[in-house]
């Protein structure tokens, strides 16, 4: 019974945490991502090998106090505008950093078409040239349209995302 109560417990906080640092950081939680979400090596601050109730706290205390800038024990509108920034900028650091990694094939720090583009149009190309022809008729338009349709919904999801269409984003 003690075991049950405690995983229980552990399992609230956990969630409660993960909720709290969404709401107070603007990580991609608040928006309906799962964000990166900590180790357990990272919750369990003394090494002890479990993970407290105060452990849990302290880290949620923590997470606020950063996105409460001027201390004052609340978080405004324009605190939590700022930390979102800040996360969306370190966000689009490390895609660029990834990008770059990967398609900059000659390391001269600037990407060429040839470079952007690589293989995946191609790749795309011909998942649509049904036929292997080397066109693409209203016939393969209509049908990768239709097979797009029923992956993604009427909109798909990406387009609902950041046309704001997606009402149950933030619902429970």
């Amino acid at each position: 019974m003690k075991n049950g109560f405690l995983i229980a417990s552990l399992g609230a906080a956990i969630l409660a945490g993960a909720a709290t640092q969404g709401a107070a950081a603007g990580d991609d939680m608040a928006k309906g991502h799962h964000g990166k979400r900590p180790s357990f090596e990272e919750l369990d601050a003394n090494g002890d090998g479990a993970v407290s109730r105060e452990e849990m706290q302290a880290r949620m205390q923590a997470r606020f106090a950063d996105a409460d800038a001027d201390g004052d024990g609340k978080i405004t509108r324009e605190e939590m505008s700022a930390r979102m920034e800040a996360r969306q900028a370190e966000r689009r650091e490390r895609f660029l950093n990834r990008m770059f990694e990967r398609k900059d094939a000659d390391a001269d720090g600037a990407l060429s078409m040839e470079e952007m583009r690589g293989d995946r149009a191609d790749k795309m190309f011909a998942r649509v040239d049904q036929d292997g022809d080397g066109s693409v008729s209203r016939e393969e338009f209509d049908a990768m349209k239709e097979r797009f349709s029923k992956h993604h919904g009427k909109h798909g999801e990406h387009g609902k995302r950041r046309h704001g269409h997606d009402d149950d984003m933030m619902q429970d």
